[in-house]
């Protein structure tokens, strides 16, 4: 199974978006134990992701640990409008761009994952 996990929710919003960003990490370690093909991506305010799940104090980061071998990358464009850029640009992920976006970069192409064969899953 092809699994691609878009992560959208803000860590500035409270408890339903820590929920969400802890479901979609153990979605993808439940999926990856089991022998899929999972890719993580961070969109939108959810690319503020990266540098909270960084933190060692953070309660969801030893999740985050055990699954950051499958995150693809974070949404140029979104890193930009939300904020994020220099915090991406200090982790080991990369930006993805190949859904290019006039004005702002781009963002990654949920139809390129779709031609894969990819289901997607949002939180």
């Amino acid at each position: 199974m092809k699994v691609a996990i878009l992560v959208h929710s803000d860590p500035k919003a409270g408890e339903e978006a820590l929920g969400r960003v802890f479901n979609a990490l153990a979605v993808a370690h439940d999926l990856d134990q089991r022998g899929s093909e999972v890719r993580i991506l961070f969109l939108g305010t959810g690319t503020r992701w990266i540098a909270a799940l960084a933190d060692p104090d953070h309660p969801v980061h030893g999740l985050f640990e055990l699954v950051k071998c499958q995150v693809e990358g974070v949404s140029r464009a979104c890193a930009a409008v939300f904020g994020a850029t220099d915090e991406v640009e200090a982790s080991p992920f990369a930006f993805v761009d190949d859904n290019p976006i006039p004005g702002v970069g781009g963002l990654p192409s949920v139809a390129h994952l779709l031609s894969e064969g990819f289901s997607v899953l949002t939180y």
